[in-house]
């Protein structure tokens, strides 16, 4: 039996510290990483503090719109 709509979804995890530098042209560019959440145990969006090639340092990454 099929179920209609999975629990786990493919989120799109964006630097949030490249996002606001991009307008100063301090960065390289914006860096992003795939992951996966539960829909059921996580709703809201998802932000993790992940290491950003383009600003040599963590950030927060949140989960952007697809």
């Amino acid at each position: 039996m099929a179920k209609g709509k999975d629990a786990r979804v493919t989120v799109i995890l964006e630097c949030t510290s490249c996002v606001r530098n991009i307008s100063n042209k301090e960065s390289m560019g914006i860096f992003r990483y795939i992951t996966q959440k539960n829909r059921h145990n996580t709703p809201s969006r998802l932000e993790l503090r992940k290491f950003c090639p383009c600003c040599y340092k963590h950030t927060i990454h949140g989960e952007i719109k697809k």
